[in-house]
């Protein structure tokens, strides 16, 4: 399974190196959401981590909310690369590559709780932005697949639509208490792949 891990500091050699100074500067405010939180970061701060002048993000982001915008766009791009990558490691149509596909949702929210929440945050009202909104079906279309599969029926069937709903609503809700520390009060820990095991047979079978 793919792992969306943090990645490491951003050089200024790295950034001039792979010559993307888009992307570097997203990787830099990725790592500043997660230890400062999307309102406790600077531009200056992001540029200064990509070796650059401050007034440079502002070749390629008009302004702070586009940046974030950013960061969005690129990690519901690797949360819907890291759900697949999940369920083609098992046989195709089996709970266990249903499972997979909430593993790796739950994995990335544990790994990146800044972006995982951003992404939920800033993504409100997304109906009016068509590209986030594509994404968002895209990561959802990925729930469906897995779960059409496991029915042997088309994932525009009604029936296939309604329980990968209730796949992601038991998944993102299980996400975010993980990370909002909900689950402290739960005087057993819960472990995941047996969680998600359970959740998929009750609801796919």
């Amino acid at each position: 399974m793919s792992d969306p891990a943090l990645p490491g500091p951003v050089t200024a050699k790295a950034a001039y190196h792979h010559g993307d100074l888009r992307a570097q500067l997203i990787a830099a405010v990725r790592e500043l959401v997660e230890s400062h939180g999307p309102d406790g970061f600077s531009v200056s701060e992001a540029a200064r981590r990509a070796g650059v002048s401050s007034a440079a993000p502002y070749k390629h982001f008009k302004d702070r909310h586009e940046i974030l915008r950013g960061v969005v766009a690129e990690g519901m791009d690797r949360l819907r690369a890291a759900m697949q990558a999940g369920a083609a490691q098992h046989p195709d149509g089996s709970l266990e590559a249903v499972a997979a596909v909430g593993q790796a949702y739950v994995t990335f929210a544990r790994s990146e709780p800044g972006v995982f929440r951003l992404v939920f945050g800033l993504t409100e009202g997304h109906q009016d932005d068509p590209d986030l909104l594509s994404k968002g079906q895209d990561c959802f279309g990925v729930v469906v697949q897995a779960a059409a599969r496991r029915l042997m029926l088309p994932p525009t069937d009604q029936d296939v639509m309604r329980r990968a709903y209730m796949l992601w609503s038991f998944v993102h809700g299980h996400s975010f208490l993980i990370i909002d520390r909900k689950t402290d009060v739960v005087t057993e820990d819960i472990d995941d792949w047996p969680f998600l095991m359970a959740i998929s047979r009750a609801v796919l079978q």
